[in-house]
This record gives C-alpha cells, structure tokens and sequence, in this order.
C-alpha cells in the first residue's frame, strides 16, 4: 500500500474512534490521562488557553493556532506540537454537521522525550540556538497508525496502564523522527538555550500574578538577561513581560465569563494593581474595554 493510501486509511479510522468515543460536541477526557478528545459541528469563536507540551492531531476538519502575531492552520494533513507551555487562542476553521472537526490532544513530558532521544542515539544532538516552542509538522503513516492503535485501546481499558506507554512513546519517537524533530529535541536537552527558557516559563506560570523580576528570572536558569531576552522571544514570539501579560489578562477573562467575577476583582486576581491599568491592557489586547467583551462572550456562549 502507498503512503497515499495509509494515510487515508488511517486518517478514517482516528476520525471514527473520535467519533465512537466522543459522541457529543464539545471536549472529551479519556481513560488515557494523557489523551484528550474534540469534537465539533460548527466553526467556533476564538478560544483561550495555555498549551502545555502536545501534539495535536486532526482526523478530520481544521483549526488554527494564534500565539502574539502569528498563526498556525493545521489539518488532517499536519499536526501541531507545543514544546512549551504557551498562552494560545485555538479557532476551530473547517466544521459542519455532515462532517465535524474531530481531533486528539496528546499531553507529554519532556523527560520522555529525552529518555527517547538517549536509546535512539541520533546523529545530531548538538545544542542549537532556542526556536520557537510551536511548530506545525507533516503527518506520516506510522504516526498515525501509532495514534490509531492508542485510541484502540480504549476499547481495551483493562490493557491500558501496561500498553499506553509503550503506544505515546512510539508516537514521540515518530514526532522526533519528522522534519522538525531536532528542533522539538532541544526543549528536553538539559543545558541548552531552549531548554532554561520552558524551565522560565514554567516559573512565569506558576507565578503570573507576582511581579516580574527578569534579572532574577534569567540567573535562575543560569542565562544572562541579555542572553534571556533574545531566547525566550525566539520561543514564544513574545518578550517576559508580554508572556505574563498574556497569561493574567487570559485568566482575568475566563473569570470574568465563567465565574461572574467583577472587573476589578479579577484585575486584582490575576497581580494587576490598578482597575485602570488593567482595563487599558484589556482593552489593548482585545480590541474593546472589559464590559463590552464580556457581555458579548457571554451572549455568545
């Protein structure tokens, strides 16, 4: 069978086990921790969130991915894989009831893909400068029959625990085998560039609501702030400041559309001092002050 025809073959068979598995619209958790369903029928409104380290795959339909300026459209015909944890506004592009998005998000840890690295012992493993922590690669047959044989498995939940593993560990050594593989490598390689900034940016997450000191931020992971500056916007398309400020005025909106939480409360939530401050910064960000945002998201939703 040719490439052509593996891929359409397997490409059926995802979109009918995210179907069978995920019936309804909306996000589907599996019994697989790590593994996380969509299904959709119609295009969506531009939605929120912060990619931790995936893969995103498209067994049907397409979807796009803005982080600062830039956008990223993947499909059935490529895949998206976040490196680091990102602040990311996904859209869902191609959908219809006759034919819904489907797709899967598989969540992994860079200690695996180093472990991977190790055995599989690739010619080139020397450091590089940090690039950036999204990238949109090409799919391949064994990629996707590797992500067919793990949905598999939720037909066999009793097999899960001891298969599942070995089933994402091949799917990652497929992703470190594409184009862009050695680019992805570098964000688990202890020391490099890239490697220090997802270790910044996981103490950015952990704290956004906390002034933001870059001096001490850059001699946590032993860069220089100059040094720091330059990798962490090659990474994130975004400077320290802009990432967290990406990251609280996300979180002030979902508490403002979900929870009900007044503007300034939420303001002050997320490490905003002044009302006002926060509401130009909104407004900057999403092109309207807060209250008018607001009441037209939840007349949406």
């Amino acid at each position: 069978m040719d490439e052509f025809l593996r891929k359409e073959q397997a490409l059926n068979q995802l979109a009918d086990l995210i179907r069978r598995h995920a019936p309804s619209t909306g996000t589907h958790l599996t019994p697989i921790p790590s593994l996380m369903l969509m299904h959709a029928t119609t295009l969506s409104v531009p939605m929120e969130s912060v990619y931790k380290p995936s893969i995103c795959v498209v067994a049907q339909g397409a979807k796009t991915a803005t982080t600062a300026n830039e956008t990223y459209r993947y499909d059935p015909s490529t895949y998206l894989v976040t490196s680091v944890e990102l602040p990311i506004i996904g859209r869902i592009i191609e959908a219809s009831p006759e034919t819904p998005y489907l797709s899967l998000k598989l969540s992994f840890d860079a200690d695996i893909i180093l472990d991977i690295v190790k055995e599989s012992n690739p010619s080139d493993r020397s450091p590089r400068e940090a690039s950036r922590g999204i990238t949109v690669n090409r799919t391949s047959p064994p990629l996707l029959e590797a992500m067919v044989r793990l949905m598999q498995l939720l037909d066999e939940p009793d097999h899960i625990p001891f298969l599942s593993p070995l089933i994402i560990r091949e799917i990652l050594y497929r992703m470190l085998q594409g184009e862009q593989g050695a680019l992805i490598y570098q964000f688990a390689m202890i020391g490099s560039h890239a490697h220090n900034i997802a270790q910044a940016i996981q103490m950015i997450n952990r704290q956004y609501d906390r002034p933001l000191v870059i001096e001490q931020l850059a001699q946590s992971v032993n860069m220089s702030t100059s040094a720091f500056h330059k990798h962490f916007k090659r990474v994130t398309a975004m400077s320290p400041l802009q990432y967290q400020k990406s990251l609280r005025l996300q979180e002030a909106r979902r508490l403002m559309v979900t929870e009900a939480v007044q503007i300034s409360e939420a303001a002050f939530r997320v490490g905003y001092e002044s009302p006002s401050q926060f509401s130009r910064e909104y407004a900057r960000m999403y092109g309207r002050p807060p209250m008018l945002d607001i009441q037209e998201l939840r007349d949406s939703i």
